[in-house]
């Protein structure tokens, strides 16, 4: 059973954003899905496009996800914090699921560091 996010991701609405990471994946975003964020998660990611894709192609390290091996935490340092652009894996797709400030690393296996 797919989850909200992953449901309206996979929806035939255009993409957002969408980039390659480091790790060759397609990543994309809807505009749908990208408002849920701003609005209801993660409101000071409002207006960070621009570093939530750096984070996911000028990543500084990768982490796969403890509870689901289809998840990675793709971090990338700013100033004395951390963006986290926490993507789902499919195949050589994937989407954004969050993205959010962190002060630190969670832990997982390291896929990739810079």
């Amino acid at each position: 059973m797919l989850r909200d996010e992953e449901e309206s991701q996979i929806s035939e609405e255009l993409p957002y954003f969408e980039i390659t990471s480091i790790l060759e994946k397609r990543i994309r975003v809807t505009k749908s899905y990208w408002q849920k964020l701003v609005t209801t998660k993660h409101p000071r990611i409002r207006g960070k496009e621009k570093e939530i894709q750096d984070a996911l192609e000028k990543t500084d390290e990768i982490r796969r996800s403890r509870t689901d091996s289809n998840v990675y935490l793709y971090y990338k340092k700013k100033r004395d914090h951390y963006i986290c652009a926490v993507v789902k894996h499919l195949n050589d797709e994937g989407f954004l699921i969050t993205a959010y400030f962190t002060k630190t690393m969670k832990i997982g296996e390291v896929i990739w560091k810079k």
